[in-house]
């Protein structure tokens, strides 16, 4: 079985009830996080984890509500473990150079911390893998593949498919329908995928906002996506604009009319069970 679970569903536009985009991904033992929004620690905590219990952060891609609270599970992860336990951080090109400003900017916490405790004798222990297309990793219980995205201009972007016991589950972060993905996808028993509502979206005349539309999934295509691959499961999240309640039913109508399967969305700390 793997477990999914949402742990922030919302955008870079402040929402109180939904955090920035992060799915916990839980599957032999091992525990994945993919992409670290705002208030991504306090979601761990939520659904029964930590910064402390993760075998490896994935990034999809840089932007930074994808990113923002990098630093919170570096610092957090420091000082909850009491051996050496660096945290791992896959991502794309320029991963590295996000892990050294964010630790740059911890330096003033990471010398008042190695001064007052003697236990602590260095800065936060990171291991950054950039990744690009292909194998990430096996260890005989889990395996993790990566495949390019299109969410340009923002480039690279991944989307990461994790297997175990016979089962699969895809993190696509934001993209546009693309070959690569459905190559991912092909299948999966579930797709985790941000949908946006492009039919309400084009009628807001702001130009930031109309910028939204060429470069996320709407519902129809992230379904239509899900459908090519055969995937059984399409898990929406990320909702832009907010998924307002009472209008659930109206974004599985959406996907419903493009793809037969199971259709889920929600709340922050949703949790599904694949196989």
């Amino acid at each position: 079985m793997i477990e999914v679970t949402l742990l922030g569903t919302g955008s870079p536009l402040p929402d109180p009830g939904r955090a920035g985009p992060a799915t916990l991904v839980r599957a032999g033992g091992r525990t994945f996080l993919v992409d670290a929004g705002r208030g991504v620690v306090m979601r761990l905590a939520g659904a029964g984890s930590g910064a402390n219990a993760l075998d490896a952060v994935l990034l999809t891609h840089l932007h930074s509500d994808h990113t923002t609270d990098v630093g919170d599970l570096v610092t957090t992860r420091w000082i909850t473990t009491f051996a050496p336990s660096p945290l791992s951080v896959v991502g794309p090109p320029g991963t590295g150079a996000l892990v050294e400003g964010v630790l740059a900017s911890l330096a003033a916490d990471i010398r008042y911390r190695t001064t007052h405790h003697a236990d602590l004798e260095g800065p936060p222990p990171v291991d950054v893998l950039e990744v690009g297309p292909g194998p990430v990793r096996d260890d005989g219980e889990v395996v993790v593949t990566a495949a390019a995205t299109d969410h340009r201009p923002v480039e690279p972007t991944l989307a990461y498919r994790i297997e175990h016991d016979g089962h699969a589950v895809v993190l696509a972060g934001d993209t546009v329908p693309c070959a690569t993905l459905d190559e991912l996808c092909a299948g999966a028993d579930a797709l985790v995928i941000t949908a946006i509502r492009k039919d309400v979206l084009e009628h807001v005349p702001l130009p930031r906002l109309q910028d939204v539309l060429d470069y996320h999934s709407s519902v129809e295509e992230a379904a239509q996506t899900a459908a090519r691959a055969g995937v059984g499961t399409l898990v929406l999240t990320h909702y832009v604009p907010a998924l307002v309640p009472g209008t659930e039913d109206e974004w599985r109508e959406r996907a419903a009319a493009h793809f037969d399967g199971d259709v889920v969305l929600g709340d922050d700390l949703l949790r599904v069970e694949i196989g």
